[in-house]
């Protein structure tokens, strides 16, 4: 069997581009066009049953994930929400919350958890996943910044301001120079398939911040068309999303997309069939 490569960062450097920044509000498209995706979502596979957590974006709650949650739901996967409201930024109660709320879930249903989280949710997941390894199945993160370098967020200044506002006002530094966040500040990856999303068009967080280097036995970089805003209202990435979870828990493969999905994915994403970024066979 061909010796997979390994899993390498986007190679963009710096802020995503200001026009895409300008362009976020079409996510309101990207919502409103969710119904023509109806075909592909009906394709895409049903699970096993497992239980899935969610996590918000920043300034975001449990309403954000409402397409994640339904279609999740029909798909057969028992789906929750975090439940600590809106997410205004890393918090002292986080770092107890998260992981007992996994190892609820774990001990709750008899089986591991897969996590979701969208833009901070997933770095949210991150941390959560790092004490709680035995109930962890998967991660899957959907534009998140997992791997901002020791220069800081490449992140559009209007963002990196609003997070000093309503946050910290050292910005997202203070909350993850904290000492239980050091996992997530040397970028040590876990042993957990991890599929990290991101779209060149992401007018929020760049691309090298939305990608990781890691293991091909665990971890992948899944290039997708679209906006930040509207990661979560995406019909291309929620047939992802179920097929990654659709993955038999003992037997993770890394995306390969067939059928509608596989065709859909290479016509929008812009990502070729050896993605440089992407782990191949």
């Amino acid at each position: 069997m061909p010796q997979r490569r390994a899993v390498v960062r986007h190679a963009h450097v710096g802020s995503p581009r200001a026009l895409y920044s300008i362009l976020e509000p079409r996510a309101l498209l990207e919502m409103a066009l969710l119904p023509a995706s109806l075909p592909l979502l009906l394709q895409a596979p049903r699970g096993d049953g497992h239980p899935v957590l969610l996590l918000p974006g920043f300034m975001a709650d449990e309403k954000s994930l409402i397409a994640l949650k339904l279609f999740l739901q029909s798909k057969g996967y028992d789906v929750h929400t975090w439940g600590l409201g809106r997410n205004l930024g890393f918090r002292s109660k986080h770092a107890s919350a998260l992981p007992q709320k996994i190892r609820y879930l774990h001990h709750s249903a008899g089986r591991k958890v897969s996590l979701v989280g969208w833009s901070l949710g997933g770095v949210f997941s991150l941390y959560g996943a790092e004490s709680t390894l035995e109930c962890v199945r998967s991660i899957i993160t959907l534009g998140s910044p997992v791997s901002v370098d020791a220069a800081g967020s490449q992140s559009p200044p209007a963002v990196k301001a609003l997070y000093r506002l309503v946050s910290h006002r050292l910005g997202a530094a203070a909350h993850v120079m904290q000492p239980r966040a050091k996992t997530l500040r040397e970028q040590r990856r876990l042993s957990v398939p991890t599929s990290c999303l991101y779209s060149l068009g992401d007018g929020v967080v760049p691309p090298q911040e939305a990608t990781i280097d890691g293991d091909p036995a665990f971890h992948e970089n899944i290039q997708v068309p679209g906006s930040h805003l509207g990661l979560g209202f995406n019909g291309i990435v929620l047939a992802i999303v179920a097929d990654r979870l659709a993955q038999p828990e003992n037997d993770w493969q890394p995306f390969h997309p067939l059928r509608m999905l596989g065709r859909v994915w290479h016509m929008t994403s812009g990502a070729s069939r050896v993605d440089p970024h992407s782990p191949a066979n």
